[in-house]
């Protein structure tokens, strides 16, 4: 069994293990803070580009959300000192923003998660820095037809495990590796809560899907085998055996009748290549 809780915009909520169902108020905090997230993404379309360095888009993003009025969640949590992750080719996820030039073909996931009114909006696309080759194009599409097809079976009645079993099912058409070691989450007030949304899993398995829970998907696909390995700084993520990986995320709530995409572009930015 798993508890379940209703809160609303108001309330405080804690990480105590139980699953948030949240009511109107609180959809309407993630529609601004998944928006603002969605529309930063957007920008960094044309701040991504060979010669570049991603501690200067980090500035970029951090700028942004100061300027909306809301603040990088990620600034100091868990002593993290950035305003995004940026892994750019085999990094899987948490790459540290720094003096890194970006170089002609690499790919790479900026993932940004902005605090607005006390709502996270997390979210992270793929983008390329003048023109991958064309298996690194092929893994960055699977990837974020990996993540579609999780937000697809996210529906009320539903298991929690039917999303990873969607998502491991398409991944292993192509022989790519899922990544265990990194989930999807709970959010809301708290940026990171219960459910755990694991991208591999059996279908029926899992918690019920009810209206009002929200969560992200982020699937991390990797062009060889599914491990990885994280670095001495305690963050950044790699593949052990250094093929590159790709990483989409949205923000999403169970509804009534399916489900609603809080951080979905806008501008249709939502998978390279943007024009």
């Amino acid at each position: 069994m798993h508890d379940y809780q209703l809160v609303d915009g108001d309330t405080t909520v804690y990480r105590d293990g139980s699953i948030k169902l949240h009511t109107a108020a609180g959809f309407e905090g993630m529609r601004k803070a998944g928006r603002l997230a969605a529309e930063i993404l957007d920008a960094c379309v044309e701040l991504v580009k060979p010669g570049v360095t991603t501690g200067s888009i980090d500035d970029a993003i951090r700028g942004m959300m100061l300027d909306a009025g809301a603040v990088p969640a990620t600034l100091g949590y868990r002593g993290y000192a950035h305003s995004s992750c940026i892994s750019i080719n085999h990094v899987i996820c948490h790459g540290i923003p720094g003096d890194k030039v970006l170089k002609d073909g690499d790919i790479l996931n900026i993932d940004v998660t902005p605090l607005v009114d006390g709502w996270h909006g997390d979210t992270s696309r793929m983008f390329y820095a003048g023109e991958p080759p064309l298996k690194a194009r092929k893994l960055v599409e699977v990837t974020y037809e990996c993540l579609m097809l999780g937000i697809q079976a996210a529906k009320p009645g539903a298991r929690l495990g039917d999303i990873g079993a969607a998502i491991e099912a398409h991944a292993n058409q192509f022989r790519y590796g899922v990544v265990r070691e990194f989930c999807g989450h709970g959010l809301g007030k708290l940026f990171h809560d219960a459910p755990e949304v694991v991208h591999a899993a059996r279908p029926g398995t899992g918690p019920e899907l009810k209206p009002g829970m929200f969560f992200t998907i982020e699937p991390m696909i990797n062009l060889g085998k599914p491990w990885a390995k994280v670095l001495g700084d305690g963050w950044t993520a790699v593949t052990r055996d250094k093929s590159l990986s790709a990483q989409f995320e949205h923000s999403i709530a169970i509804t009534e009748t399916g489900n609603e995409i809080f951080t979905k572009s806008p501008t249709g930015r939502d998978c390279p290549p943007y024009v």
